[in-house]
């Protein structure tokens, strides 16, 4: 596996594979790997036939109290992890590779940017975009791989990719969970080891929601404070959001049709630890990864 740190160094080792028409696979990452980011390199390594991954906790998506100071930088942990998977090879640039002095552009996908996240994290997805473009223009990938975890972000990345004519397909694939529903997230680390069994109430929200449709409810403003009021009953849980949202627009659905998905989307802090979560589910109750609600498939 190859390290590089420079972007010349990086965009030189491509283009030689791309002499030899090899094709690419990308994620990006901030670090901190575990298998919900694993499991995308091995998607990347068995559909391209070179798979490369970025290392980089990018500060612009950071608000000021934010916690960019303390995320995890486990370098090389993470290295050792791509081996096992056999990435091929990892840029992990410093800040100031990324953003060089005088740097003043950014991208912004306006109306996806607003909502959920974007209400609680004013410039954060701004941040994003601007870093995944950049990343984009530097390993210029025949295919780009995110986590359903991060939903707004993916179909956000989605948008900007079609508006700016950037020549990627984004792959996007389901969220990782532990046994007990949790989703794998570097933050889950900053859980005391108490938190992390409350943690588990994000994902029975999210089911309860599913167990609300199954039993023919369609009021989605019901089923939403029926989500609130449960979460409620954990004390050392803070609601941030839950909503029930189109999963194209991300704009509020009221009544939820017998042939429509929605994405269930929740944001909760469990002590100090904000933690997000989502699901794809159909009037039936049925779950759905992105590739079948692309498809059309309805579980």
């Amino acid at each position: 596996m190859r390290l590089f740190h420079q972007i010349a160094e990086l965009r030189t080792y491509l283009h030689s594979l791309r002499q030899e028409e090899k094709s690419v696979g990308f994620v990006p990452t901030m670090g901190a790997l575990h298998e919900g980011h694993l499991s995308l390199f091995r998607r990347a390594k068995a559909d391209c036939d070179i798979a490369v991954a970025s290392i980089f906790v990018n500060p612009t998506q950071f608000g000021p109290n934010e916690d960019f100071q303390s995320y995890p930088r486990t370098l090389q942990q993470d290295l050792q992890l791509a081996t096992t998977v056999g990435l091929d090879a990892v840029f992990a640039p410093d800040v100031e590779e990324m953003y060089p002095a005088g740097f003043q552009t950014k991208v912004e996908v306006e109306h996806l940017s607003r909502p959920l996240e974007g209400i609680h994290r004013p410039g954060h997805f701004a941040g994003v975009a601007t870093v995944v473009t950049k990343l984009l223009n530097i390993v210029q990938p025949d295919r780009a791989y995110f986590g359903q975890k991060d939903y707004q972000q993916a179909v956000i990345i989605e948008r900007m990719v079609r508006d700016l004519n950037i020549p990627t397909e984004v792959v996007v694939l389901p969220t990782v969970r532990e046994p007990d529903g949790l989703a794998l997230s570097s933050r889950n680390a900053y859980l005391s080891p108490e938190e992390r069994q409350k943690a588990t109430v994000l994902f029975r929200a999210l089911l309860l929601a599913q167990q609300a449709l199954c039993r023919g409810e369609r009021n989605a403003e019901k089923i939403r404070k029926e989500m609130e009021a449960f979460l409620g009953l954990e004390p050392s849980a803070w609601v941030d959001y839950v909503a029930i949202v189109n999963p194209e627009t991300l704009e509020s659905v009221k009544t939820i049709g017998e042939q429509d998905t929605v994405l269930v989307a929740l944001a909760v802090r469990i002590g100090t630890t904000r933690l997000i979560d989502n699901m794809l589910l159909t009037a039936q109750g049925a779950s759905l990864t992105p590739m079948q609600l692309r498809r059309g498939e309805k579980g």
